[in-house]
């Protein structure tokens, strides 16, 4: 079987002056130097990486990022470092911390009327932004679909996330998650959590699939596992990730209560209660008692329009008549009313966290 080696190439001036620095200094290997009386090229090896340092190379020095567990221990604790031949050498820690930005509150109204833009993201799905502004950074929403079903182009991966949430808006997908035993189907109304870092793969889609998911923050890591092969063994369902459990909440399943807001009644898919109230997910439906005006305290509220239709009314604000496909977030603080529900109208409510206070006022 043959032998494939790459390397990447970078510019020098005068090679001895690097010769020290990345050895000594970043501690990589010197494995070939040449020619012997005037040396023009040296090979580097190390932390994952071969470099090539070529006297009068054309390319530019470029920047090299170096990530450890331990980048108070590695080159002196320096954070960034200019090599002899001027490549940039960055320094930074193998795993950084989840940084959760803090929230930028707004008002938002998003409708599948506008025509919002789908763009084709990982492997081969389509999707479209439900939050513009993502307030401030600190949440996605993406209304997520793949027009022709069959295996999806997937591999094992996982997400560097706080909270993440995958509901079945339409359709059916075929998953498979570490820990949680054999594929199964996730069917239209029904919901699953990934907590941070579970590894998983989307196998096979229906037709026409579409999906709701949630991602908090906005921006986070998505990383292949090239070792992992799902499903493992043997399951551990009530394993852990990082204070998360794993939740496939099924419809048939559910109980329906009494909602937080007067007018409507909920099934609760227990996300809270498996998160540590990260976060809470509510499909909720209208009771046909009268609705009233509300304030919520918490920090993210989203809204997905499943079915039927409402208006959403704020104080001070031009009312929104809303369909299916339409969503929005109420800030917290901010008045608002759910008139003029329809009898089939059902919503997907998303809050972070999970419990937080509702005050009521004012009924129709």
């Amino acid at each position: 079987m043959s032998q494939i080696k790459a390397e990447m190439r970078l510019p020098t001036q005068e090679l001895r002056e690097d010769i020290p620095f990345y050895t000594k200094v970043l501690g990589m290997r010197m494995d070939s130097i040449y020619p012997a009386d005037d040396p023009q090229v040296a090979v580097f090896s190390g932390h994952g990486l071969r470099v090539r340092i070529e006297k009068g190379a054309p390319e530019a020095p470029g920047t090299l990022r170096i990530l450890t567990d331990d980048p108070d221990g590695f080159a002196g604790g320096a954070r960034r470092l200019e090599a002899p031949n001027g490549t940039i050498v960055e320094i930074a820690p193998l795993n950084a911390p989840l940084y959760l930005p803090p929230t930028a509150h707004s008002f938002v109204v998003r409708r599948l009327a506008d025509q919002a833009p789908w763009v084709i993201g990982r492997a081969g799905m389509h999707y479209r932004d439900l939050i513009p502004d993502r307030l401030g950074g600190s949440i996605i929403a993406s209304h997520i679909r793949i027009p022709d079903g069959g295996p999806v182009p997937d591999m094992v991966h996982y997400h560097t996330v706080g909270f993440q949430l995958i509901f079945c808006y339409r359709g059916w997908v075929d998953l498979v998650y570490e820990d949680q035993g054999d594929p199964f189907r996730l069917y239209a109304g029904n919901c699953v959590i990934q907590p941070p870092e579970i590894r998983h793969k989307v196998l096979f889609a229906s037709d026409n699939i579409e999906v709701i998911e949630i991602g908090v923050p906005a921006e986070h890591v998505t990383t292949i596992d090239h070792d992992m092969v799902l499903p493992n063994g043997p399951a551990n369902p009530d394993r852990v990730f990082q204070g998360q459990k794993f939740v496939h909440h099924r419809a048939d399943d559910a109980i329906w209560k009494p909602f937080r807001l007067a007018g409507f009644s909920a099934r609760d898919t227990l996300i809270a209660e498996n998160t540590g109230n990260v976060a809470g997910v509510h499909v909720v439906r209208p009771d046909g008692h009268p609705t009233s005006w509300s304030t919520h305290s918490g920090d993210i509220l989203f809204t997905f329009v499943m079915q039927g239709a409402m208006t959403l009314e704020g104080e001070g604000r031009d009312p929104h008549d809303l369909a299916p496909g339409d969503a929005f977030v109420i800030p917290p603080g901010m008045s608002v009313r759910y008139g003029a529900p329809s009898d089939d109208l059902e919503l997907l409510e998303v809050s972070l966290p999970g419990v937080f206070e509702t005050a009521q006022r004012g009924h129709l």
